[in-house]
């Protein structure tokens, strides 16, 4: 399937996520407001660290070998060695989650009254990284097609049922919904699998397989690290945020971020769906220039088209995404934008090493330019105030584009 069509059918997914989620934040805007987007933001950031952790993280090295290998018995000892390591790992995090689930409230959602969320998030986590790995392996066997099937059916459930929550329950019913949400989205994934040609049941209960658990031990690493990274660094900021300018600030800042990543969505499936796999079955330099060089030939231009025309319809989208109490966001569009299509302009050439395995360069760059945001966003926001947050995401993607323009001529010039 070509990047195209793969874009076209990521675009029908994204479209209806799009959404879902709009409406979804217009429920939650309407009910707990700024402050509650905030602390909404903050389980989100936490999650992303604690369901990577429930599988392994192994995500990618699934979807990379799935892809590479040609036989059916190389790839079953992935298949099988990846639910042996999900079920282990989501086992010690639904430990972890029950026993320090008042701890956690209080730290990351700033009350103990949360612990629940918590605990509900513990019994169902091993669900989540099964259906993490199911949908990783539709994913490396090229079926994209149930791999947006899957998509679809996920944004839908979440749009209904998360409303509801929210409606009964305000921002606890949107906390419980967001830690329910994809353990159920596994009963729908294993439908799909189960119907596919290629599926046997004895493909995964072949134990583990000491080799496949060196190599996705590679991929771990590079998950684990953007899993601390990321979402850490997100966390850090946000608290500064509120602390500093007030939980409304934080908000914010959290609806901005929220629209980067829907509009961004159908550009960042795209490359998790096509690019990794095709990536990492390319083994000539020559023809993996071609690839990256075609993908900003598209990619680019569509970036920027959606930003521009989201620069000239941002009061309608606060407006429409959230609410009047959300229009001090106005201020962010300008330098987030312009954030998004560096930030893209970086990622096409960033895949290359979670394809190729370059797991000692991402980890450097993973780290150093998390405390580089980190840093930027403290400066700038003490000294421009919230925009600030938006001028120190362009300079940390700037700087970040070049070291991948650098790395790339240097190892595959």
């Amino acid at each position: 399937m070509t990047l195209i069509k793969t874009s076209v059918l990521t675009a029908i997914a994204t479209i209806i996520k799009v959404i879902s989620g709009f409406v979804i934040n217009k429920v939650i805007a309407i009910y707990v407001g700024p402050s509650g987007l905030a602390v909404v933001g903050q389980l989100q950031n936490f999650m992303s660290i604690i369901t990577t952790f429930s599988n392994g993280a192994i995500t990618s090295g699934i979807v990379k070998y799935t892809a590479e290998y040609q036989t059916i018995e190389q790839k079953q000892k992935i298949f099988s060695s990846s639910i042996v390591i999900s079920l282990v790992c989501s086992l010690i995090i639904s430990i972890f989650l029950f026993g320090f689930s008042d701890y956690l409230s209080k730290l990351i959602l700033k009350d103990v009254q949360y612990s629940s969320v918590f605990i509900v998030f513990g019994l169902t986590i091993f669900l989540f990284a099964l259906n993490t790995v199911l949908m990783s392996i539709l994913n490396g066997q090229k079926e994209i097609k149930k791999y947006i099937l899957v998509n679809i059916a996920s944004s839908i459930f979440s749009l209904f049922f998360t409303s509801f929550l929210i409606m009964q329950l305000n921002l606890m019913g949107a906390l419980y919904a967001l830690v329910v949400n994809q353990s159920v989205i596994f009963f729908v994934t294993l439908v799909f699998v189960v119907k596919s040609n290629w599926f046997k049941l004895e493909y995964f209960k072949q134990g583990l397989d000491k080799e496949s658990l060196s190599k996705l031990s590679r991929y771990s690493l590079m998950a684990i690290t953007s899993a601390l990274t990321v979402p850490v660094s997100h966390l850090i900021i946000r608290n500064y945020i509120g602390e500093n300018l007030g939980w409304d600030s934080a908000g914010y800042w959290q609806g901005i971020w929220y629209i980067s990543t829907m509009y961004l969505m159908i550009i960042t499936t795209s490359l998790g769906v096509y690019y990794l796999p095709r990536l990492s079955e390319i083994q000539d330099n020559n023809e993996l220039k071609k690839e990256i060089f075609h993908g900003y030939k598209i990619i680019i231009p569509i970036v920027i088209v959606m930003s521009i025309v989201i620069f000239l319809l941002k009061e309608y989208i606060i407006l429409i995404a959230f609410s009047d109490k959300f229009m001090p966001m106005m201020e962010l569009f300008a330098w987030q934008l312009i954030g998004d299509v560096i930030k893209i302009a970086s990622w096409l050439l960033a895949y290359l090493m979670l394809a190729k395995a370059m797991t000692k360069i991402f980890i450097y760059t993973e780290i150093g330019f998390s405390v580089l945001f980190v840093v930027f966003s403290v400066i700038f926001v003490d000294i421009f105030g919230l925009v600030g947050i938006t001028y120190a995401y362009s300079l940390n993607y700037l700087l970040y584009l070049f070291m991948m323009i650098f790395i790339f001529r240097k190892r595959f010039g």
